[in-house]
């Protein structure tokens, strides 16, 4: 990629790892902000629309799919604008979009809402670990885990405000406007700070090597991580709140409390991800995070009360956490000069995940199956035991390059 024009935009800005460092944090607070948003209020936009059950499975899975569109056209934009610009942009469209979906009338503005947001959420899934990549190398150790602690307490915070507008019995426009003005006040404050050189080269002006073949095939065991954990990500995600709406009967106002757990999960698990992997190693902070959530979705299939989904939820955050960081980081040093490419690639993965949890969890829920769609990725957890081994790395000693 080229970085000429970002490196003129970003011409008379400080040199600041610590200044690109909290501009990160607060991008990726923002997302976890908007994500949290749209899936905690999926039941009370259903209810207030009078949707049916399949139309909102159709709506999750068009914001995956409309998604890995706007992973493409983030990559695009940041090779004319860079990072730091197509974050600030994609996050003040995901604060519209909320807007737009808490006040749509009727079914047909709320899919257009969707769809938008979708595509805001992919170009800021590329600008967000684009930059964090490059900080990354910027500071010449792990820090990915910091970033995804950010954007999880964000997905914490939504989700209580879901919970508590609920509680007060506010209309969703005014939960979701409530939201969307924290999404807003984030991207105001997101700074651009240029970066210094990092031992792999400038890591504002990095070239654009051709990518081989050869590399697309050590991405195929990143790819398989992100799949497996956004199938995971997904079914949590998007349809806890309807699981323990519909199958606990849970209220309104308890129903996002299972999403508010899992974020509050990889919270925890997020901030000693850094420290794990400096201490025991890549390898086997995965494999032992992989058992933890083949277990605790285990426990959400089974689950006898709310209550219990809940902590269960929490579990999996716990576990899921620290993979997403791990893999991206990893997947990023295979070509420090060309991450964006690999990781707008890399993305495709994590959207097939959610498209696949989010419909499955969807049609399962619509036919009353619920618990199934915790049991099977229960399984499929298992497969990152395999994968295990390819994620190096990513504790400070930089992967050979392709």
């Amino acid at each position: 990629m080229s970085f000429n024009a970002p490196a003129r935009a970003e011409a008379g800005h400080p040199v600041s790892r610590f200044g690109a460092r909290k501009g990160a944090t607060l991008a990726f607070a923002a997302q976890g902000v908007s994500v949290a948003a749209v899936y905690t209020t999926v039941p009370a936009v259903t209810e207030h629309l009078k949707l049916a059950p399949l139309l909102t499975t159709t709506l999750m899975v068009a914001v995956a799919l409309t998604a890995g569109a706007g992973s493409f056209l983030g990559l695009a934009a940041i090779r004319r604008a860079g990072p730091v610009a197509t974050t600030r942009g994609a996050v003040l469209t995901a604060a519209a979009a909320l807007v737009l979906i808490g006040w749509a009338p009727d079914a047909v503005t709320v899919i257009c809402a969707y769809v938008l947001f979708g595509l805001a959420v992919g170009a800021l899934d590329v600008g967000v670990n684009t930059r964090a990549a490059a900080i990354e190398r910027a500071y010449g150790r792990s820090v990915f885990g910091s970033f995804y602690t950010a954007w999880s307490v964000g997905g914490v915070v939504a989700a209580l405000l879901t919970a508590g507008a609920a509680r007060l019995e506010w209309p969703v426009a005014a939960g979701l406007g409530v939201q969307a003005g924290i999404v807003l006040l984030l991207a105001v404050c997101i700074r651009t700070h240029a970066l210094p050189s990092s031992p792999e080269g400038p890591s504002d002006t990095l070239a654009q090597p051709p990518l081989g073949r050869r590399l697309w095939i050590r991405l195929i065991p990143f790819g398989l991580v992100l799949l497996v954990v956004y199938v995971v990500d997904s079914t949590v995600s998007a349809w806890s709140a309807v699981y323990l709406r519909q199958t606990l009967a849970a209220s309104l106002t308890v129903a996002p409390l299972a999403y508010a757990s899992y974020q509050a999960g990889t919270v925890v698990g997020r901030a000693a991800t850094d420290r794990l992997v400096q201490r025991f190693g890549a390898v086997a902070v995965v494999r032992t995070a992989a058992l933890l959530v083949a277990g605790a979705l285990a426990g959400m299939a089974g689950a006898p009360s709310w209550p219990f989904a809940v902590l269960a939820a929490g579990a999996v955050g716990l576990g899921a956490s620290v993979l997403v960081p791990l893999c991206l980081a990893s997947a990023a040093r295979l070509r420090p000069t060309a991450s964006e490419a690999v990781l707008a690639r890399l993305n495709l993965f994590n959207y097939v995940g959610v498209i696949t949890g989010g419909a499955a969890g969807g049609l399962l829920g619509s036919t009353g199956q619920f618990r199934l769609a915790y049991a099977a990725p229960a399984a499929l957890a298992v497969l990152l035991l395999a994968a295990a081994r390819h994620l190096v790395g990513v504790d400070g000693v930089p992967s050979r390059t392709a």
